[in-house]
């Protein structure tokens, strides 16, 4: 299958599932798939057919997470969703096409209904964006009960009936892509819309239902103001300003975005899942409560408004060929993201107020990892918080951001991670972290800003010797959570089941504390047989970041 969009229309004509689906037109192409107007000759009706691209369908290890996934969307029953009627592969050119039979919507992207609002209003008018938001959110509230998340939500995923119906689809597709099956993902690799990633989704972090909830949030923003708050020229770029920069009000772009509609835009971006709303039906009861206010007015676009992008660290990323590039003239080192004083707020709860130019971590509590989700080595970041002229909405074509790659972007900052061996035991050898402190408690000097270990943070040695089978394999267990789990209490849980840690990484941060389980891979949840339970931790030295 090519990805070119110009030969992608060429298996019109042509058909999969023995026949019975014919493809006809091509609707839309995009990095990984197409999608075709088909007919189903069996049920005499028109469908929607997505075909993977072929080189996602050469490991039968995907192939049967993608079956499994669609599976699971198919059980999805909602008014906005578009529905999944089958799946099944096909072979085309010599190499197995993964492909899912929709339900076909006679409408348009809702990119397509924003950019005609953009043409005659400069941004979609107020009250029909919360209404869309809200609409979008019910479907994730259905999906999110059920354990699903999107993980790729935008407007090129959202589709308007001739009526004004909201669909949102492509569920699954994503969380299939980021399995740990598939070798694509074996480096860390993060599927998804650079534009609309979630910072835990930049930086390779486990997901839940909130970082949709970010990305919803982000998708909002542009409605409202018909651009992005984050956007540069680079993939990597735009994943930094996400990790790093704070997005400006939507009604420093639009005039007549009142103070509530700010607000519910403010909290859905917070860097921190914590400090968002915490489900789907929260969040739209906020934007059916700011919609019921009725105040919205036409749109009033202050021409070139202020619009962050991470275009301010491009050269320091991608400097020219031969050139060192220059420090940002703000570079600092930051501290993990800090526990903010609540201030009162429009949603009864006091809203956490953001501070500047946070860098990125949970100080509350750790969301549940994805499986299968590898986590880079985690850096200081340099922030880069520079406002630039807002740029027209670039095509946003799905693409493969490497999150180990991320770490790139923290030239001019302190990458804090050095690797240690493991002697099989637990114990370790040779490597010390750069503020003194040998991961695995033993501390040769403390210095200024040292947290000490948190004793308190302990998991029990059944979660090992008595793991949870996993419901697809009987003879493979689910990986343990360790994360947030102090160093000695995991030693005793994985040598009571006789497994080994095959590496542990040192990480400067003063956060959590001293021997704190910061990330494992394989990450919790994930599928595996006990010959495989080797384990790479990474774990804080409780001192500060350099």
């Amino acid at each position: 299958m090519s990805h070119d969009g110009a030969q992608g229309g060429r298996y019109a004509g042509g058909s999969v599932a023995n026949g019975r689906y014919q493809l006809r037109d091509l609707l839309g192409e995009g990095g990984m798939a197409s999608v075709y107007l088909a007919y189903d000759s069996a049920l005499d009706r028109q469908v929607a057919i997505k075909t993977l691209h072929t080189e996602l369908g050469r490991e039968a290890s995907f192939r049967e997470r993608f079956r499994r996934e669609a599976q699971a969307v198919a059980k999805l029953s909602h008014t906005n969703i578009v529905s999944v009627f089958d799946t099944g592969e096909d072979t085309l050119d010599g190499g197995l096409m993964p492909y899912i039979v929709m339900e076909y919507v006679e409408g348009q992207p809702l990119g397509s209904v924003l950019a005609a609002d953009v043409r005659q209003y400069g941004a979609m008018p107020a009250d029909k964006a919360l209404k869309v938001t809200a609409d979008v959110l019910a479907a994730l509230e259905v999906s999110h009960e059920m354990g699903l998340v999107h993980r790729d939500i935008k407007p090129g995923n959202v589709m308007m009936t001739k009526r004004g119906v909201v669909k949102v689809m492509d569920f699954g597709i994503a969380r299939a892509m980021q399995s740990g099956v598939t070798s694509m993902t074996q480096t860390g690799m993060v599927v998804g819309t650079p534009q609309y990633l979630s910072p835990e989704q930049a930086l390779g972090r486990a997901v839940d239902a909130r970082s949709d909830l970010y990305s919803v949030g982000i998708m909002l923003f542009q409605l409202l103001t018909g651009r992005l708050p984050f956007d540069a020229d680079s993939p990597l770029a735009i994943a930094y300003a996400h990790v790093q920069e704070e997005p400006v009000a939507p009604s420093s772009v639009n005039r007549s975005v009142t103070p509530a509609m700010d607000a519910l835009v403010a909290r859905a971006l917070r860097k921190n899942p914590n400090e968002r709303f915490p489900s789907a039906a929260a969040m739209r009861d906020e934007c059916l409560r700011v919609l019921s206010a009725g105040q919205s007015a036409a749109p009033v676009i202050v021409a070139g408004g202020p619009v962050n992008s991470g275009s301010g660290v491009g050269s320091a990323v991608f400097p020219p060929v031969g050139q060192t590039p220059p420090p940002h003239p703000s570079a600092q080192v930051q501290q993990p993201y800090p526990a903010h004083t609540p201030q009162p707020g429009p949603y009864g709860p006091p809203t956490p107020a953001p501070a500047p130019n946070p860098a990125y971590g949970y100080p509350q509590q750790a969301p549940t990892p994805a499986p299968g989700y590898p986590t880079p080595q985690p850096a200081a970041y340099t922030p880069a918080h520079t406002p630039a002229p807002a740029a027209a909405p670039r095509r946003n074509m799905p693409v493969i951001v490497g999150a180990v790659l991320v770490a790139l972007i923290a030239v001019g900052g302190v990458i804090v991670a050095l690797n240690m061996k493991d002697d099989g035991d637990g114990g370790t050898t040779g490597a010390t972290g750069t503020g003194g402190a040998t991961a695995g408690g033993q501390v040769q000097t403390e210095g200024p800003g040292h947290k000490g270990p948190d004793l308190s943070k302990t998991i029990e040695t059944k979660e090992c010797t008595e793991p949870r089978e996993s419901s697809d394999d009987p003879e493979k267990f689910e990986v343990p959570d360790f994360t947030y789990k102090n160093l000695t209490s995991v030693k005793d849980c994985l040598h009571a089941a006789g497994w080994k840690i095959k590496k542990q990484t040192p990480v400067d941060e003063n956060t959590y504390g001293e021997d704190t389980i910061l990330t494992q891979y394989p990450p919790a949840g994930t599928d595996i047989k006990a010959e495989d339970a080797e384990f790479t931790l990474e774990i804080s030295t409780g001192n500060p970041p350099k």
